[in-house]
């Protein structure tokens, strides 16, 4: 497939990367499970060589990369989508959810195929690594998204309400779990110290 610029000894592989569930049993889902374990360990270690921040940071900047919002953007920029196999009942609808799953498939493939070199190299070529020192940090709600993704299982939701003084307080929850209060001028600045707060007490970053 020239967008990855690999060339599978077994093509098999491949389309088993492509396949959802709703199409065949022969479908993505173990690769993706690997896939994910493959991702999270490469973008450590390159941050682990490469940035002298501490664990915190460092765990943010892992988070952004193997984000489902960052997957599915990078799924889009490789033009991956005519190479969906979708079953009738996705109707024809490629999820954020779905093209995240396919390039972490896509990734274990690679490993199977052709070795844990090649699926860094596939990494290192196409997820801009290098780029991290332009990450902007100051969007705390979709840095905590990020984290939370990586790192748990759960829902997750804010209730914000005016606090009668022309300001807003806003509370963060993880499922039914309050986390962190914030507050702001605005419904989005009180989200955004929620994030802010959250952050500190589970990832420890000041």
């Amino acid at each position: 497939m020239k967008n990855i610029f690999y060339k599978f000894k077994d093509d098999k592989l491949l389309y088993r990367a492509f396949t959802h569930s709703s199409k065949s049993e022969n479908n993505y889902e173990r690769l993706e499970f690997l896939g994910d374990s493959i991702l999270d360990f490469i973008v450590g270690e390159y941050f682990y060589l490469k940035c002298a921040e501490g664990e915190g940071k460092l765990s943010v900047l892992r988070s952004h990369y193997v984000s489902e919002n960052y997957l599915s953007k990078l799924f889009d920029r490789l033009d991956l989508q005519k190479h969906v196999e979708l079953g009738k009942s996705c109707q024809g609808e490629i999820t954020k959810a779905i093209k995240a799953d396919i390039i972490e498939a896509l990734i274990a493939a690679i490993y199977i195929d052709g070795g844990l070199e090649y699926a860094k190299k596939f990494i290192y070529d196409n997820f801009d690594l290098d780029g991290y020192k332009n990450i902007n940090d100051d969007n705390y709600k979709s840095k905590l998204q990020e984290l939370i993704q990586s790192s748990f299982k759960c829902k997750m939701h804010y209730e914000t309400v005016s606090d009668g003084q022309e300001g807003f307080i806003s509370t963060f929850f993880m499922d039914e779990d309050e986390i962190a209060i914030g507050q702001g001028q605005s419904k989005q600045e009180a989200e955004q110290m929620a994030a802010k707060k959250a952050i500190d007490k589970l990832f420890l970053i000041s």
